[in-house]
């Protein structure tokens, strides 16, 4: 019996703290698992309220940490816990983590969907900070983290860092307009002052093959967003051919719209299960390949 409860607790201790439990639907069909990526200048709690709505429509949800520490790293970090869900996988990518979800996926045949929420969706060869500073068409503006990026960030040093290499914090007094634009004031400045960095070289990094290009994809698009400005979205999210929703909310939708993402994530889980099509959403004008 001393032997037993030792074992007891230390299960206990190993069950990961990030993992949502769904409530009991025993009348339903088994449901894919849902895993949320969060992005760059934030964290896990990005998506609390729309893990409150997937779990009481009876998802289990995982929410693990984006180390924020090199793309191929935060990658391989990532696909190595999906290895530890069975069943199949819905994964869920916002900002920056549309780039580690689009790496991540490649080649695990339990990820059904990807589902890209105001997020980056790489080709290969590309980096996050190619695809932010891209030309604006004509009479719209660049993304707010455009232009001189001593402006913008503050270079924090970190141990072991590469030379060159630094933190990269939006800087608070920006922060609020560019980042969280529909959002409270002083909800933007909490989120300002927790914001976790990513490094220089993890948004330089190229991107490698994509999985948007064998696993189907859904895209909700931020009409408000001034970090990826709409026209960025849309050029990505039609490039990989995905199903888009619009909603009328900035770079961190998940956050003012909860309800919008955890529809858009809940329509791709009943497509892959075959009890929605991927048709059905919002038909866009289809825009014109850069060069």
């Amino acid at each position: 019996m001393k032997k037993v409860i030792p074992l007891a607790m230390l299960a206990l201790l190993v069950v990961p703290a990030f993992i949502g439990f769904a409530k009991s639907d025993s009348g339903s069909a088994a449901k894919p698992s849902i895993v949320l990526v969060h992005g760059a200048w934030a964290d896990g709690s990005s998506w609390s309220r729309v893990v409150r709505i997937l779990q009481d429509d009876g998802y289990t949800v995982y929410v693990p940490p984006n180390p924020l520490r090199g793309l191929s790293s935060d990658s391989a970090y990532l696909a190595s816990f999906l290895q530890s869900i069975p069943g199949p996988i819905i994964l869920v990518g916002h900002s920056y983590g549309g780039a580690v979800i689009t790496n991540a996926a490649v080649g695990n045949p339990n990820v059904k969907a990807l589902v890209y929420v105001d997020a980056f969706v790489p080709d290969q060869g590309e980096s996050v900070i190619q695809l932010a500073s891209a030309s604006p068409p004509s009479g719209q503006s660049g993304s707010c983290l455009g232009g001189d990026p001593t402006q913008v960030f503050n270079f924090v040093q970190y141990p072991g860092a590469p030379a060159g290499d630094f933190d990269l914090y939006v800087k608070p007094s920006l922060f609020p307009s560019c980042f969280a634009n529909d959002l409270p004031a002083k909800r933007a400045a909490v989120l300002a002052a927790s914001q976790r960095p990513i490094t220089l070289s993890a948004a330089l990094e190229k991107s490698g093959i994509p999985a948007w290009k064998t696993i189907p994809s859904w895209y909700l698009l931020g009409t408000l967003d001034k970090v990826i400005p709409p026209y960025e979205q849309l050029f990505m999210a039609q490039r990989a051919n995905a199903h888009i929703v619009e909603v009328r909310a900035s770079h961190p939708s998940m956050i003012s719209h909860p309800n919008a993402a955890a529809e858009l994530i809940e329509e791709a889980a009943q497509g892959v299960q075959g009890t929605q099509g991927v048709g059905g959403g919002e038909t866009l004008p289809l825009m014109t390949p850069r060069a």
